[in-house]
């Protein structure tokens, strides 16, 4: 079983590595100056470098510094993709002589339009990311003229608290969360990035005590969970007040039921038909599970509504082009058969801070039963 795995490993290190060193020869011959040259392969070295220590050095390093390595490899991942994107299509343009041979030597004019256009759109990408979308759904489980209880959810997801997202910046969520005057908050997994370490040196549990719900707040695990550590990541989150359930359900109020599904990562996980099998399906049941594959099962099992996150709606273009070939639905509302879907684009985000083609949201969903 391992052998498969390390050829993956492998054959995705070949590609980035292949990736870069073809971005960096390009930018070599479009440089005109030697010491320009030097500078910027310095820097993508130093960038690819941090990128991977960020990784495997995440419980080791001080958390300043494991800061600063996340945030300069993750942001140079992103800005790598749009360069090599550039690259490509010059050079499709040059293979098809819509561009001359020499195009990309020693190019002054090249090289001050590619800088100027990264740096305006990921200013563009920043700004959409600081910029929180409020979405809000009206949905009805009984009929238009039937009598009606209210309930007012605010369902956030992928929030990656840690060496990126600190207090201050979660601070500013939690205040748009109380706004609402919520009667339930969700967090649909990934409430954690890749490590405990900076949220317990900056006791963000704090900061999550502060979000106030009538009925209280209820999380799931993510794939991020089980990076930091399922064990660690389930009590830092019941430490901060939130009701953390894997693979259980339970009775608000006698009015409505949450399950809460564990994540995809735990291959061993109960299936839905197994977490609603001693549910009343006289009230409503709202399904928390954090990857939203197979959304059949939630049809089929009576489920009538499902929040989920994870694909960050790829977060970038054009990495959301590929998000929706692998999601049924990667972002945004879906009804199927009598069961509601809403899977978030999350409030937070996964490495460098920037929504280019997609956006951070919280989801305000006023159900009616």
């Amino acid at each position: 079983m391992k052998f498969p795995v390390i050829m993956i490993f492998l054959v995705f290190m070949g590609f980035i590595v292949g990736a870069n060193a073809y971005v960096f020869i390009r930018l070599w011959q479009i440089i005109p100056n030697l010491y320009l040259k030097l500078g910027i392969l310095t820097v993508g070295i130093l960038a690819i470098g941090s990128l991977v220590l960020s990784m495997a050095a995440r419980e080791v390093l001080p958390v300043p510094l494991m800061s600063f390595l996340y945030k300069f490899g993750t942001s140079y991942f992103f800005i790598f993709i749009y360069i090599l994107i550039f690259i490509l299509l010059a050079d499709l343009a040059k293979l098809i002589h819509l561009l001359p041979a020499h195009f990309m030597r020693n190019n002054w004019t090249i090289f001050i339009c590619l800088t100027s256009a990264i740096v305006l759109i990921f200013s563009y990408g920043y700004f959409r990311y600081l910029h929180k979308d409020r979405v809000e759904l009206n949905l009805s489980l009984v009929p238009e003229n039937a009598t009606q209880n209210k309930l007012k959810i605010v369902a956030i997801s992928d929030l990656h608290l840690g060496f990126n997202i600190k207090n201050p910046e979660f601070e500013k969520w939690v205040t748009l969360i109380n706004r609402e005057n919520p009667d339930i908050v969700f967090i649909a997994g990934d409430a954690i990035d890749n490590s405990l370490v900076p949220v317990e040196k900056y006791h963000t549990d704090s900061v999550l005590k502060k979000i106030k719900a009538k009925y209280g707040v209820f999380a799931i695990s993510g794939n991020h969970e089980y990076i930091s550590g399922i064990d660690r990541s389930r009590q830092f989150l019941e430490k901060s007040n939130i009701c953390f359930l894997t693979d259980s359900a339970a009775l608000i109020d006698n009015l409505f039921y949450v399950v809460g599904r564990d994540d995809a990562s735990n291959k061993n996980r109960k299936s839905i038909a197994q977490l609603v099998e001693d549910i009343d399906f006289t009230k409503p049941v709202i399904l928390l599970d954090h990857q939203p594959y197979h959304l059949e099962e939630a049809v089929v099992n009576g489920i009538d509504l499902q929040i989920s996150g994870h694909t960050h709606d790829g977060q970038i273009f054009p990495i959301s082009l590929i998000t929706k070939t692998m999601y049924e639905k990667s972002h945004g509302y879906l009804k199927k058969g009598d069961t509601h879907f809403y899977i978030s684009s999350g409030i937070g985000i996964w490495g460098g801070k920037f929504r280019i083609g997609t956006k951070s949201e919280y989801t305000i969903i006023n159900l009616s039963f």
